[in-house]
C-alpha cells in the first residue's frame, strides 16, 4: 500500500515526540506514535542506532532491522556527553509533549537530564523510559535484552516441544509488547494531562512485561499449583488446538467449543467422534487429547490441507494452512488489509494494524538513512 505524502496525518498530529530510544522496544514505540500522526524526531548518539548494524540483510548500508523500527521518523544525531548538545535537547524538550528514551538507569540523571529536573523545567512532558527492570529492586538498574527476559521471566519454560528444551520464541515477542506497553502508557499520560495540565513518568520495563504474557500459564499455576510445562504446539488448556498433517500442508486447528468440535467432526466424515464420552467437552476433549490426536491424525490425512481449511473455515471451526513468511506477506488478504507499505525509493514494510475509520495512519517517511 503507497500513502499520498499529503494525505491527513492522524490521531496525533499534535504531538511532539523526541525519541532518544535505540534497538527495539523503544523505537517500536515511537513508530506507532509516528504511523498515527506524532512528529517524531529520533536522535542517534554520534554512532547511531546500533541496530543500523545488525544484518545482513542491509539495505543502502543499513540494516533491514532497523528500517524495520524507525520509519516516519525525522533524523538527528547528538553527543549528550557534551555539554553544548545536552543544550540543544532541552530546546527541542522545550517543544515537546512526549520524550521517550531506553538509557540505563542513571545515565541521564549523571547529565543533568533526570526525570525530576525536566519535571521541574517542563510540567507537562510525558516522560517515558523503556527499562529491562525498573530502576530499583534486586535487578534494578541491570541491562536487560528480549532473550534474557523470555528466560527469567518463564516465557522459554512453556515454549517447546514436549519433552524437549525450553525454546526462545521466534520473536522479539517481550521488546515488541514492552513498545506496546509505552504506546499506552503515553497514551494515557497525555489523556490525563488534558484535566490535569501536568505529565508525568512513564515506565515499561521488559521484565514486567515479560511476566504480563504469562496467559494461561500463570492463571493455571496460581488455580492448581502444578507447574507448566511445554506442550509444543498444543495448547495447554482446551483441545483439539494444535497442528496436524495433511496430505499436503499442514493444518492449524483452533477448535474451541463443542459446536466447532462437531462441526470439524462431520466435515472429516466422522460425526460420532462428537458424541464419544471422552470427547464430550472441552475439558473431555483436553484430558483425552492423546487419543483425540491419534484419531484426527488418521481422519486428516487423506485430505488436501488448503481444501480443508476452506470447508471447515466456512463452517465456523477456525483454522488455518500453516504459511512461512513470504507466503504469508504475499496472501492475498494481507493485501487487502493494508498490512504491507511502500514509499518512493523503494521502503518496504509492514504496516500498522490499527484502523481508525477517521484518522488512519499515514506513511510519510522512510526510516532516517543517516542523521
Amino acid at each position: 500500500m503507497s500513502q499520498d505524502p499529503a494525505a491527513p496525518v492522524g490521531a496525533l498530529t499534535s504531538v511532539r515526540v523526541i525519541d532518544l530510544s535505540r534497538v527495539l522496544g523503544g523505537p517500536y514505540c515511537g513508530q506507532i506514535l509516528a504511523d498515527h500522526g506524532a512528529d517524531v524526531l529520533k536522535i542517534e548518539p554520534p554512532q547511531g542506532d546500533e541496530t543500523r548494524t545488525w544484518g545482513p540483510p542491509f539495505e543502502n548500508g543499513v540494516a533491514s532491522y532497523y528500517m524495520g523500527l524507525n520509519r516516519n521518523k525525522r533524523g538527528m544525531r547528538l553527543d549528550l556527553t557534551q555539554p553544548a548538545d545536552r543544550e540543544h535537547l532541552l530546546q527541542l524538550l522545550a517543544e515537546a509533549d512526549v520524550l521517550l528514551e531506553n538509557f540505563k538507569t542513571g545515565t541521564l540523571e549523571k547529565w543533568g537530564l533526570g526525570y525530576d529536573t525536566l519535571k521541574a523545567k517542563f510540567p507537562r512532558l510525558v516522560h517515558c523510559r523503556v527499562s529491562g527492570y525498573g530502576a530499583d529492586g534486586p535487578l534494578g538498574g541491570l541491562p536487560g535484552y528480549d532473550a534474557a527476559i523470555q528466560a527469567l521471566s518463564g516465557i522459554m519454560s512453556v515454549n517447546g516441544e514436549v519433552g524437549g528444551e525450553p525454546l526462545r520464541v521466534g520473536l522479539p515477542v517481550v521488546d515488541m509488547v514492552t513498545g506496546l506497553n509505552a504506546v499506552i502508557g503515553v497514551l494515557l499520560a497525555l489523556q490525563e494531562r488534558q484535566r490535569s495540565g501536568q505529565g508525568q513518568f512513564v515506565e515499561a520495563a521488559l521484565y514486567d512485561c515479560g511476566l504480563s504474557l504469562l496467559h494461561p500459564h500463570a492463571a493455571n499455576w496460581f488455580g492448581d499449583g502444578r507447574v507448566p510445562g511445554r506442550t509444543g504446539n498444543a495448547h495447554p488448556n482446551i483441545y483439539p488446538y494444535d497442528a496436524f498433517p495433511t496430505g499436503t500442508v499442514p493444518v492449524f486447528l483452533a477448535v474451541g467449543n463443542d459446536r466447532q468440535f462437531q462441526q470439524l467432526c462431520e466435515v472429516l466424515g466422522e460425526p460420532a467422534l462428537a458424541g464419544d464420552a471422552d470427547f464430550a467437552s472441552a475439558g473431555d476433549r483436553s484430558v483425552h487429547r492423546a487419543r483425540l490426536r491419534e484419531r484426527l491424525v488418521s481422519l486428516m490425512a487423506p485430505f488436501d490441507g488448503e481444501a480443508l481449511v476452506d470447508q471447515l473455515s466456512h463452517k465456523g471451526v477456525p483454522c488455518a494452512p500453516i504459511l512461512d513468511v513470504p507466503q504469508a506477506l504475499s496472501h492475498p488478504h494481507t493485501a487487502h488489509r493494508g498490512m504491507t507499505v511502500s514509499l518512493p525509493g523503494g521502503y518496504r514494510g509492514l504496516a500498522s494494524p490499527i484502523k481508525l475509520s477517521r484518522t488512519p495512519a499515514s506513511y510519510r517517511l522512510p526510516p532516517p538513512a543517516d542523521c
